[in-house]
């Protein structure tokens, strides 16, 4: 059986962090991070806001995205190995997709707001944070191509409303998670929904 979700949400959330947890725990869990399609700084877009627009989905390759989650729906056990997942020994035999769980987490920002991917998801979740507590977790972060100053309040926050607003329209079936909480709230009331969706997938 192959399993697919989806952990959106807003700009230091808390994505990657329940990402990363859940990676350990759940059995043969490959992912894909949203971050790593960005494309190149020299083609990002300078907006009329005068910021690049890193917060846009033109600002990632979305096409390389889907095809990456269509090569492990292909092939589940092929992609683990390619990349470097180890999978329980009854996951590496003949017909493992017909007895054994896969798990895909497809973790990132924009992932509700791609046409494409919105009816791949077994199961959404999407963190929120408000906008003082965002803030001052982005102030603390390094990036490769830093925030220039006026950053997150003239493009970073109004993007975020903007796509939340549309991801809205486009799906229905999210799950919504409070970022305010512990790592651990977070983690145990993901892992049980995903342990719940399973049973009642199988």
């Amino acid at each position: 059986m192959k399993f697919i979700i989806g952990i959106g949400g807003v700009t230091n959330g808390g994505k990657t962090t329940l990402t990363n947890r859940l990676l350990k725990t759940l059995p043969n869990c490959c992912v894909v991070h949203q971050d790593d399609f960005f494309k190149k700084p020299n083609e990002i877009q300078v907006g009329e806001d005068g910021f690049r627009q890193w917060d846009v989905i033109t600002a990632l390759d979305m096409e390389a995205m889907v095809n990456t989650v269509k090569g492990w729906q292909e092939n589940p056990v092929k992609f683990a190995r390619s990349h470097g997942v180890t999978l329980s020994h009854e996951a590496e035999g003949p017909d493992s997709e017909q007895r054994e769980i896969h798990i895909l987490i497809v973790e990132g920002f924009l992932i509700y707001n791609y046409k494409p991917l919105i009816d791949i998801y077994d199961k959404c979740f999407y963190i929120s944070i408000p906008y003082e507590e965002c803030k001052r977790r982005r102030s603390t972060r390094t990036y490769t191509v830093p925030d220039p100053p006026g950053l997150f309040d003239g493009h970073v926050w109004p993007m975020y409303l903007k796509h939340r607003k549309e991801m809205e329209n486009n799906c229905c079936t999210i799950e919504y998670l409070d970022g305010m909480k512990s790592k651990e709230d977070l983690y145990n009331k993901v892992y049980e929904c995903v342990q719940n969706s399973l049973l009642n997938n199988l």
